[in-house]
């Protein structure tokens, strides 16, 4: 990005057949393990520095079966409940029109809510859980009970305490209380109070702000960076100053909703690829190249990419040594959007750039959050100095929204600090380094049990698959009577068939921790008949470690 107005206009097994065997499959995917190996047209022993480990194992078909009859055994009950509540053969709970409203516009459409009515109530005390402490690697949690089957909830006053959180973005264990940690926020809090009142255009700026940018840059290795209140609004009020109508947005089918929201304020034409598929990106990429846009055939103003680092429910690391490869091609620009994945892989935290080694140069525009890794709030842009100071001027962040609180700012130059060795310590490294050791630690055991996982060896974020939707309630229920917290995840934000529970690692979780929650697991694995998996993992750590494979294409 020269100028802005260019800008801102499976694991290894015994053997080398049964590997091959799981890559024609699709179970697993392997790249960048011997020089020659091509995948869409790129060779990846060219563009990849290390092994890139990825799982997707589909389950039995019997399972996929089940599901859906479990899904539509519940819609005919839904159906049937519905009616006793028509007929008061059952309490109606649910919003309805008043009366003299029958003539207007309904308010509340009966069939969308069916879902919520339902589905959702019958499991909905598995979210939402009040917490009273840090959420650290152990939180505490408000026991609540209901008596309407989840309608309500009243609070029984006592306390769940020591509840292992296997559910928070605590990637480097930075949300904490140690009072010598926090010295330097309580000094910021005292200073400059809790907030600003002010945008960053008016009066809203502080030092604290312009010492964190210069941070930021500097971690990252770019000319400038800008930080941002709130990290979701990085994404959707920033994306809408970048693009606009005649340009042409590239999503990846999986991103975050944020990104998907600033690509459709943006008022550009928006085009989505399967997930990772750099098949389906060049495609999409060479049709929009060829045929321009939409009757006119003009060239497009602008053509981007929008990808993440690591995506959140599928655990999945971004291919981006091939995506900036056609990105070069193309001669297109690329937003990285690095909000789970910055701090969280890399040697030193710097996220999948480093990660791939890669140059910072190599990506336009540098997004990420601070809400994760660093235990703070708020988000930033980084990049060209051309870039960011284009978007002090016209990011309606900038304009609109109150600037990050100081208090804030200082947790994240402190933890950032930290990560960089600037505070005399080697701890934000040893932090890294934790953290990859659990992940490993922690996917490598969920395989040997046998239960099927999504993502990347590497990626902190763990989905494991439940498939059917009465098992959503009864694994967080069981997890939570062994103390034990988990997010679970089903549809409509996941697939239908892939309701899934997501464990997110910590380098605050110590060893005991996991083994814990892995024990568990086992008992509960077999107890829900959750070990869909038919390729657990060789125990064999030798075979594990192997890399050089000749695998087919």
């Amino acid at each position: 990005m020269a100028n802005p107005s260019a800008v801102c206009n499976g694991h290894l097994h015994h053997h080398h057949q049964k590997q091959n065997n799981l890559l024609k499959s699709g179970i697993y995917k392997k790249n960048g393990i011997t020089k020659g190996m091509k995948k869409n047209g790129i060779s990846n022993g060219t563009v990849y520095k290390k092994t890139f480990i990825e799982h997707f194992e589909q389950a039995p078909m019997y399972v996929a079966v089940l599901t859906f009859v479990g899904f539509g055994v519940g819609t005919v009950f839904g159906y049937l409940r519905d009616f006793m509540r028509t007929w008061g053969l059952e309490k109606r709970n649910v919003a309805t029109e008043r009366e003299q409203q029958k003539d207007f516009v309904p308010l509340y459409q009966d069939f969308e809510n069916f879902y919520t009515r339902n589905l959702y109530m019958r499991i909905r005390d598995n979210w939402n859980r009040p917490i009273c402490s840090v959420p650290g690697p152990q939180f505490d949690l408000m026991e609540r009970i209901t008596d309407d089957y989840n309608w309500t909830f009243r609070f029984t006053g006592r306390t769940i305490k020591n509840v292992i959180n296997m559910g928070s973005y605590n990637y480097l264990g930075f949300a904490e209380t140690d009072v010598n940690a926090l010295k330097t926020v309580t000094i910021e809090l005292q200073k400059y109070g809790t907030g600003i009142c002010s945008t960053r255009q008016e009066m809203g700026t502080l030092d604290k702000h312009v010492e964190l940018e210069k941070l930021v840059a500097k971690f990252l290795g770019v000319e400038d960076a800008m930080v941002f209140g709130m990290g979701f609004a990085t994404n959707s009020m920033n994306i809408p100053a970048l693009v606009g109508k005649g340009c042409l947005i590239l999503s990846d089918e999986l991103n975050h909703t944020s990104l998907v929201l600033g690509a459709r304020l943006s008022g550009a034409t928006i085009r989505i690829f399967k997930h990772n598929n750099m098949q389906s990106l060049e495609n999409l990429l060479r049709d929009a190249i060829v045929y321009g846009q939409p009757r006119s055939h003009r060239a497009w103003r602008k053509i981007i990419i929008l990808v993440e680092g690591i995506y959140s429910m599928e655990g999945s690391i971004v291919r981006l040594p091939e995506i900036v490869s056609l990105k070069k091609k193309y001669k297109a620009y690329l937003y990285l959007d690095e909000a789970h994945s910055i701090g969280a892989v890399g040697a030193t935290g710097r996220g999948v750039v480093e990660y791939f080694g890669m140059s910072p140069d190599d990506v336009d525009v540098l997004m990420g959050t601070f809400t994760k890794s660093f235990g703070a709030a708020g988000g930033y842009i980084a990049g060209k100095k051309d870039l960011v100071d284009f978007l002090r001027t016209h990011s309606h962040s900038a304009v609109y929204a109150t600037s990050m609180c100081p208090p804030v700012a200082e947790q994240i130059i402190r933890a950032m600090k930290c990560l960089m060795g600037l505070d005399g310590t080697t701890q934000g490294l040893q932090r890294v380094r934790q953290l990859g050791k659990n992940t490993r630690y922690f996917r490598r055991k969920l395989h040997e049990m046998g239960f099927i996982i999504y993502g990347n060896d590497d990626s902190p974020v763990v989905p494991l698959l439940l498939y059917m939707p009465g098992k959503i309630g009864a694994f967080a229920r069981r997890m939570l009577e062994k103390n034990i917290g988990v997010v679970v995840v089903g549809f409509p934000a996941t697939p239908i068939t892939e309701s899934r529970a997501r464990f997110c690692v910590s380098a605050a979780h110590t060893r005991e921790m996991l083994d814990t929650v892995l024990n568990a697991l086992d008992e509960l694995g077999d107890f829900l008949h959750l070990k869909y998996s038919r390729y657990s993992k060789s125990s064999h750590p030798e075979l594990y470690e192997e890399t050089r494979l000749e695998l087919e294409d």
